[in-house]
Order: structure tokens, then sequence, then C-alpha cells
């Protein structure tokens, strides 16, 4: 499913959203858009997150710059816990290793 194209156009059709909003979208580099024979496309892996934007566009009235912001903090964060879980897996066979040696 990873790299299935959906056409914009029936996209926006089905969803109610605004072609142009998929456009600054890919403006500001938060989709890719792609030509298939003269055809927009997206792929459907980038469906979850544009169903985030267009939730924080439409519903919260958050502009693009904003949004673009928000993605950034999330990334932020995401990278944030994956560095707290591999410090507790790290500090976790430290402790284990105590155990097994303890100092004399």
């Amino acid at each position: 499913m990873e790299n299935e194209l959906i056409i914009i156009s029936e996209y926006c059709v089905k969803s109610h959203t605004d072609r142009d909003f998929l456009f600054l979208l890919e403006e500001s580099g938060l989709i890719e858009i792609h030509d298939v024979d003269g055809v927009p496309c997206l792929l459907a892996s980038q469906l979850g997150d544009l169903e985030r934007y267009s939730h924080l566009y439409y519903d919260l009235s958050i502009n693009i710059e904003g949004i673009d912001a928000i993605r950034h903090l999330l990334k932020r964060v995401e990278d944030l816990q994956h560095e707290v879980a591999h410090l507790r897996r790290q500090l976790n066979r430290f402790r284990d290793n105590e155990i097994l040696f303890p100092e004399e």
C-alpha cells in the first residue's frame, strides 16, 4: 500500500478537501505530490499525515506555517521518546550486569 497512488481530484471530492490546500502542503514540504501522466497524485502512505493536517487546518483553523511547526514539534517529541526508551534499555542492562557482577 505504501507505493499505491491516489488521484488528488478523486481524494478531494471524496474528502471534501480543497485542491489548493494540498498544493499549499506540497509547497511547504509537508506532503509530496507526484505527477503521473499529467495527473497529480499522492502516495497512500501520506494519508495519515494528510488527515492530521486537514484536521488542523479545517477544524482548528491553523495555518500552513502553524501545521509545519506542529509537525516539527511532534517529530521532536517522537525522537525524544525513542531516545528515552533507548536510554532505559541501556540503564536496565547496566542494572542487570551489576546484579550479575556486583562490585567487591
